[in-house]
Order: C-alpha cells, then sequence, then structure tokens
C-alpha cells in the first residue's frame, strides 16, 4: 500500500494561490488514479480533482476547473495541486488520495481510495 503525505498548505488571502504537494512512498505508484479532495467544517468530503497516473488524463470538479491544477512528477512519485484565485469557501482540509485499481474517467468517490494522508490545512481569510 502506498504511504501519502500532503504539504503545502497555510494561509492565504482571497485572490491568492497555493501549491500542494502529496509525496508518495512504499509503492510505485506508476498505475491507477491519485486525486485530491477537502473537506470543510461540517461538510462532506469533496472530490475536487484526479489524475491518472498511466497517461496523466486530469478531471476537475466544477467549482474548481479553470482555477485549479493538478499534476504528477513520476521520477519524483509526487502529485501537485496548484491552486489560484483562491477564495474564502476553499477553507478546508486537503487529501490526497491515491488506488492502484482506479482510473479518474470514471466517478471520483472517496470511499473508492484505499491509501490517504494525513491532509493540510489551507485557510483563505484576508
Amino acid at each position: 500500500q502506498v504511504q501519502l503525505v500532503e504539504s503545502g498548505g497555510g494561509l492565504v488571502q482571497p485572490g491568492g494561490s497555493l501549491r500542494l504537494s502529496c509525496a508518495t512512498s512504499g509503492s510505485t505508484l506508476d498505475y491507477g488514479a491519485a486525486a485530491w479532495f477537502r473537506q470543510a467544517p461540517g461538510k462532506e468530503r469533496e472530490a475536487i480533482s484526479c489524475i491518472n497516473e498511466s497517461d496523466g488524463t486530469t478531471t476537475y470538479a466544477d467549482s474548481v476547473k479553470g482555477r485549479f491544477t493538478i499534476s504528477r512528477d513520476n521520477a519524483k512519485k509526487t502529485v501537485y495541486l496548484q491552486m489560484a484565485s483562491l477564495q474564502p469557501e476553499g477553507t478546508a482540509t486537503y487529501y490526497c488520495a491515491a488506488d492502484p485499481m482506479l482510473d479518474c474517467e470514471g466517478s471520483v468517490n472517496s470511499a473508492d481510495f484505499r491509501s490517504w494522508g494525513q491532509g493540510t490545512q489551507v485557510t483563505v481569510s484576508s
């Protein structure tokens, strides 16, 4: 099973940018899918972006499309989430997840991912 460690969260002003990183270890993540989710207090965990490890196919939630970009560096075994034009509603704990048996072109459901990071907090506030 792959281990995931997120980093890059913090406090950012509305309209600002952050880049989150998800470092993987323990298994070669060279197939399947990696995804970013977020969960705000009192809300359900939301899938925001997904990337296929094999061909780089990406998907995005409508709420972040055009502002967030997911990417991966297979040599570094790291998945990134570049976030731009952040707004206060983007305040949440952001989680990285991965699974070797999934494909982003299907529905991206948190229950299907078997490996999770511990989360990194993003706070958007002036």
